[in-house]
């Protein structure tokens, strides 16, 4: 296994600037998910690390060897595709075992290792199926065994749960979880489902066009997201965000107003504000609640549609000035369609976001 780190790194198709001055570090054994909305350059990265991309500048290092020159075989990596990619006409075990075939490993090695790898991801009595005969979950575990059997530095995966149901994309996390734990090997998986982000990474990179907007843990980047990007993209359901005035600030606190907001007394975190600005206040659904409590502030506003979940009841809310906003109650309650309610949150749990 090894750490891997790309430094400066950049791809460019002519003009055009794809990729634009990365550094990220990855540490042996870490799992790292790169997330980010369609064409914000995560796959494209994933394949630039695998060898299927040139590097225009910067570099790739895997262990302690710069490796842009290098073709993908000589990189250590193995690579999950989102398609299965496995023949048809082979069965699982001559699958698995394709790879080592290619390179002339001897045939008790092989088995050795195929059967290794089956015992690894439990498929032991797949192993003389044919992928007709396999369901989408067991299909991606033979691709997934394809890689461990090369017993590589680092493996990719490529959006590899993207074409599984739901219940079967649930399923295969745990697998993939569990399989990184018994492994202990360095993991690079690029999804755009923050859920998969959040469930699996021992740390999370964050893309947006190109550019890396925020590293971190998954609890950090969500408790403390550097930007309204990376704030509004992980949670589900995304977090809200109002427009409110800068009415005071005073001694680390800025007291903030609206039309739809009573005034309430928010925390700077060491961010500069003057009075009369207009900024963005963040709240997540789940801290916005029907009662008052000791709760400080207040958005006011009409159900436009309500959906009772069993153990929670999420409220989209239409604000007076048209705003929506959209509250997770923590328990099943009913609530009329165009009823007045009142939403209270802790001032400490709002994040203040400059209008740009």
């Amino acid at each position: 296994m090894a750490g891997l780190h790309l430094k400066s790194v950049k791809k460019s198709y002519g003009k055009t600037n794809v990729i634009k001055g990365v550094d990220i570090d990855i540490d042996d054994g870490e799992f790292v998910v790169f997330v980010g909305p369609s064409g914000c350059g995560k796959s494209t990265l994933l394949r630039m690390i695998a060898g299927l991309e040139d590097i225009t500048d910067g570099e790739l290092v895997i262990g302690n060897e710069v490796v842009n020159n290098l073709q993908p075989k000589e990189r250590g990596i193995a690579m999950v595709f989102q398609s299965y990619a496995i023949f048809p006409h082979m069965t699982v075990r001559e699958n698995v075992g394709f790879g080592l075939t290619i390179s002339k490993c001897s045939k008790r090695e092989k088995e050795e290792r195929v059967n290794e790898a089956a015992q690894i991801l439990q498929m032991e009595h797949l192993l003389d199926r044919r992928p007709s005969q396999l369901s989408g979950g067991q299909r991606q575990r033979v691709a997934i065994g394809r890689a461990i059997v090369r017993n590589p530095k680092v493996f990719l995966f490529d959006e590899p749960l993207s074409n599984l149901d739901a219940s079967l994309r649930m399923d295969m996390r745990m697998e993939i979880s569990k399989l990184h734990r018994k492994l202990g090997a360095t993991m690079i998986y690029v999804t755009h489902d923050q859920v998969e982000a959040m469930t699996l990474a021992d740390k999370i990179v964050v893309l947006k066009d190109g550019e890396v907007q925020q590293i971190g843990a998954p609890m950090d980047l969500f408790h403390h997201p550097k930007n309204r990007f990376v704030a509004g993209f992980l949670g589900s359901p995304p977090m809200n965000f109002v427009k409110v005035t800068v009415d005071a600030v005073v001694d680390g606190q800025v007291t903030v107003s609206s039309g739809v907001l009573d005034p309430v007394v928010l925390p700077t975190h060491g961010q500069q504000f003057v009075a009369g600005e207009t900024v963005e206040i963040g709240i997540r659904p789940q801290y916005l609640q029907p009662r008052h409590g000791n709760l400080k502030g207040a958005l006011h506003g009409a159900v436009s549609l309500s959906e009772r979940l069993g153990t929670e009841t999420v409220l989209d809310v239409t604000l007076a000035n048209g705003d929506k906003v959209i509250a997770a109650i923590d328990k099943d309650q009913i609530f009329q369609i165009n009823e007045q309610v009142s939403l209270y949150f802790e001032a400490d749990l709002v994040h203040i976001f400059k209008c740009e």
